[in-house]
């Protein structure tokens, strides 16, 4: 298992998630962050437009390379 933040996943808070995949800890990233916008959070839907702004890049791998980043990080962390 492995511990990634909010923050990390490109969130807005120090929820910890814990998963064995780097797939496992994107879903729980993203079930959070929709119970975050259901709850109208500022600060996640300031995140959550970022990251909207980074998918629609004129850069087509913009975010295919922050994945990328994503799964490194992930994969360099020590397992708990």
């Amino acid at each position: 298992m492995k511990t990634m933040t909010c923050k990390q996943l490109g969130g807005a808070c120090d929820k910890e998630f814990h998963a064995a995949t780097f797939e496992e800890i994107s879903e729980m990233s993203k079930q959070h962050g929709m119970e975050m916008f259901q709850k109208n959070d500022k600060h996640h839907l300031e995140a959550m437009s970022k990251m909207r702004t980074l998918m629609q890049s004129a850069d087509s791998d913009a975010m295919k390379n922050w994945m990328i980043r994503k799964q490194e990080e992930f994969d360099a962390l020590p397992d708990n």
